[in-house]
């Protein structure tokens, strides 16, 4: 492609030839038959917009705030691993391109690149949190999430195990020498381990975190911290429920992309009957198969306050590092107002549920 991408699928499609087959296949698949990663695309295709008409939105304002932070649209960089196999500055690059465009970003526990040194760059960021085995290693990192200055934990729920991956065990899946996972290196010297016939991350998973876990230990996370906490991973209204009853302050509905258990419901259409189960007594936002402005305005209409954008973030990076990354959450801006502008909406309290059908 000789000209600048100007949509996230030319951008996916560009970033094929930055990527090796390794990279490549980690962050674009998904588990077993990848029926859900599939899903979470084409779910927003049942959802069909009906604008209205004369509303005045010659001016239209997209900002918000998501657990008191101000965002200058409902938009967040989803955590993701090992960044730096897409750009030598890897999550560095990610930090500062939300920064230029005044959005939040959610930083991977498996972060190439250190929560100290990203919080040198980022300023709105999240700290995503794998409560592992080792519960002084847990703490450790929320004290030093707490101490860079993070605004917030967000906590996956939904990896007890990780889910069967099939590109990453035929690849048997490690990060080459020259990096590492960058928080806890420095701790308790954990790595991807080489395993032959399977994935390295699988491997790590399994040793390391902990399959246990139950609501308590949600409870113990909130005890020992003054951070607001997001469970990432909901796909049920009464897990929702119990989350808040927990302690958490949002909740990220969420099926990891995909990548955990295929078949599981796409994130859109379990979005409905979460918010309509809690109501505005918790912040819920929702990741999964965004790739135009229209799709974040039909996550809004069912009831999502922001969204994640994962992958795409990925393939901006691979592409122009930090200006790819400030490009594909510009074109998803951009195409939000444009939608927006189209629907009748002047601001995001204008996005409601009759703004959307479902068929």
């Amino acid at each position: 492609m000789s000209q600048k991408p100007i949509n996230l699928l030319e951008y996916e499609s560009l970033a094929k030839q930055h990527l090796d087959k390794m990279a490549l296949d980690y962050y674009a698949s998904g588990a077993l038959d990848e029926k859900t990663l599939i899903e979470n695309r084409s779910a927003f295709d049942r959802y069909k917009i009906l604008p209205k008409m004369l509303r005045g939105v010659s001016q239209r304002d997209l900002s918000t705030t998501i657990l008191g932070q101000s965002l200058s649209a409902p938009i967040l960089i989803a955590p993701m691993a090992f960044q730096c196999l897409a750009d030598t500055r890897g999550e560095l690059a990610t930090a500062t391109a939300a920064v230029k465009l005044d959005l939040g970003m959610v930083l991977s526990t498996l972060s190439t690149k250190s929560l100290e040194e990203v919080a040198n760059y980022g300023k709105k960021l999240w700290f995503q949190l794998y409560i592992h085995r080792d519960r002084n290693l847990t703490r450790t990192l929320v004290e030093r999430a707490e101490q860079a200055g993070y605004q917030a934990l967000c906590v996956t729920v939904d990896a007890p195990i990780l889910g069967v991956r099939e590109c990453d065990r035929r690849n048997q899946f490690t990060l080459p020498p020259h990096l590492e996972i960058a928080n806890l290196t420095s701790m308790k010297n954990l790595k991807i381990p080489q395993t032959k016939g399977e994935s390295g991350l699988y491997e790590y998973f399994a040793t390391q975190l902990d399959p246990g876990l139950t609501w308590q230990d949600l409870e113990w996370l909130a005890s020992i911290t003054k951070l607001p906490i997001a469970v990432k991973g909901i796909l049920r209204a009464d897990d929702a429920i119990t989350a808040r009853e927990c302690g958490a302050k949002a909740i990220i509905v969420s099926n990891h992309g995909g990548r955990q258990l295929d078949g599981a419901i796409a994130t859109i259409d379990a979005l409905g009957e979460i918010t309509a189960a809690v109501g505005d007594k918790i912040e819920v936002l929702v990741d999964g198969g965004i790739r135009r402005g229209t799709d974040i305005l039909k996550a809004l209409a069912r009831g999502a306050k922001a969204v994640l954008i994962g992958r795409p973030i990925l393939w901006g990076l691979a592409v122009s590092g930090e200006q790819g990354v400030a490009d594909i959450l510009s074109i998803l801006i951009q195409e939000l107002d444009n939608a927006m502008a189209l629907s009748g909406c002047a601001k995001l309290q204008d996005v409601a549920a009759n703004l959307i059908k479902q068929l």
